[in-house]
């Protein structure tokens, strides 16, 4: 059957309309036909303290920036095909700076929760890690969260820690981080607070007369992801996939051997 010049005619620009359609599709999810929009400069804006250690510090004080953290943004980064830029951010500013779009991602122990799934889109996680009280070495009559009821703690109001503070009845004294709340420990002015007890770990690693002690562990192990805005889920995905292939070649164990003497992503 012969196929007159308007019926191909009419064919391609159906065909042109769904090309048109997919691409429109593909930009409303923060998507080209190369990957995430987000990526499409070769740069990968990601924020993170830089005052977190052993997750995010300078060295020395004063030099590079590295970290668990950081070496593992990275690692991602060299899958990805793009350079890492890093944002240092206060923590109690990194999701409102997250959600103005000064970073794409946020590469900071961000602990999954259902209230930060609500609003946000995680990749896989990459550190799987409990919480703890933390108090002095001295102290008896915290032994559980249960025990919190009527104390106060020191944390940080956005951190997933200061939930779990008021959900044990704790009163809870607002800081910066972690370094914040191990001084207000030892000047007695809180009883406890609640972290990540890799982050424990390392401070008594590097401050071995430090006289604090873990009290109690939560039941449950707590992941900890790159985050980003629901818009642009793409680069989340893109994310997976790079942490599944540096999970498949060792690097993830690496870099937790690295800083912790143990894999800390399974």
């Amino acid at each position: 059957m012969r196929i007159s010049r308007i019926a191909t005619a009419t064919v391609a620009s159906a065909a042109l309309l769904a090309l048109a359609g997919c691409a429109s599709q593909s930009a409303e999810d923060g998507a080209t036909a190369d990957g995430p929009a987000a990526l499409s400069d070769g740069t990968l804006v990601v924020a993170t303290e830089g005052t977190y250690p052993p997750f995010s510090f300078h060295a020395d004080g004063s030099g590079e920036l590295t970290g668990y953290d950081v070496e593992v943004a990275r690692a991602v980064g060299e899958k990805l095909g793009v350079e890492i830029e890093f944002q240092e951010t206060q923590w109690d500013a990194i999701f409102a700076g997250l959600d103005a779009g000064r970073f794409e991602t946020i590469a900071n122990q961000v602990t999954i929760n259902d209230e930060r799934e609500a609003k946000y889109t995680f990749s896989a996680p990459y550190t799987v890690s409990p919480g703890v009280i933390v108090v002095p070495e001295d102290v008896t009559d915290i032994a559980s969260f249960d025990d919190l009821d009527g104390k106060t703690t020191a944390q940080s109001l956005s951190s997933n820690w200061y939930a779990l503070a008021e959900e044990s009845g704790a009163k809870v004294e607002p800081v910066e981080g972690w370094a914040q709340s191990v001084e207000l420990l030892a000047q007695g002015r809180v009883d406890a607070t609640i972290n990540d007890k890799l982050t424990y770990l390392d401070y008594v690693a590097q401050n071995p007369d430090a006289g604090l002690k873990i009290a109690a562990e939560t039941p449950e192990q707590g992941e900890m992801a790159f985050v980003v805005t629901n818009d642009n889920a793409e680069l989340a995905e893109a994310i997976d996939g790079a942490l599944a292939e540096l999970s498949e070649d060792g690097t993830l164990a690496e870099l937790g051997e690295e800083f912790f003497g143990e894999d800390v992503s399974k």
